[in-house]
């Protein structure tokens, strides 16, 4: 399972040996034209009671982007920098930039499940300015999640964005199991933005998608 920032990181360690956040291998995906069958269910998916806005400046999270989260689901800012470096041993410093960085692109927010009763977080990253190819992007952030494979990539639009998702599953050798992971990838013009959808188990992971549904038909660049 995944493990919160917000509350503090200090058991980042134990969280990144059990899970495997290090860099690692990821998959290769399909053609994103070639998908005309997955594009059809996802428009037809199960969307999330509406929560609140995040993204815009006052929101919980002030991002490159806005999106709704779903109702009773708590979204709190990561400020990776201020992270990095905070216990002054090398081992657990290095866990933690780990698990606040991954390919191109940083922690920023996390939307917690908790509080509507499932196991799981919404976590949102983002890149620098001038790295504008979404799909690239994702590639690198699926490539650096240990224990990736069978990536499937496809494009989407939503509203006046548009960008790359990816579905695939990861394997923890150390818990022995393997569940599904979902994210999108979009570029905006203060970097490129990646909203990934984890879960403790595939079980999990499921019962959350709609709060994904519902952020990805959200999703516009911030004003």
């Amino acid at each position: 399972m995944r493990f919160g920032v917000g509350n503090g990181w200090r058991g980042l360690a134990a969280a990144a040996l059990l899970t495997g956040l290090a860099a690692g291998c990821g998959g290769s995906g399909d053609d994103p034209d070639a998908s005309g069958t997955k594009e059809k269910a996802s428009a037809t998916a199960e969307v999330a009671a509406l929560g609140e806005s995040i993204g815009a400046a006052g929101s919980a999270c002030e991002l490159p982007v806005t999106f709704d989260i779903a109702e009773f689901w708590e979204a709190e800012a990561i400020d990776a920098a201020s992270q990095q470096g905070e216990t002054g041993n090398e081992i657990t410093d290095d866990l933690a930039d780990a698990f606040l960085h991954q390919g191109r692109v940083t922690m920023a927010c996390e939307v917690d499940a908790k509080p509507a009763g499932k196991l799981g977080f919404l976590r949102v990253w983002t890149g620098r300015p001038g790295d504008a190819d979404a799909r690239a992007v994702l590639e690198g952030f699926v490539t650096a999640e240990e224990g990736a494979s069978g990536a499937e990539y496809r494009s989407f639009k939503t509203g006046s964005l548009s960008g790359t998702e990816v579905e695939y599953t990861t394997t923890s050798e150390l818990l022995e199991e393997t569940k599904k992971e979902r994210a999108l990838a979009v570029s905006t013009p203060d970097g490129p933005v990646v909203v990934h959808l984890g879960g403790m188990d595939t079980e999990e992971h499921e019962a959350m998608l709609p709060a994904y549904e519902l952020a990805k038909r959200t999703l516009e660049v911030t004003a």
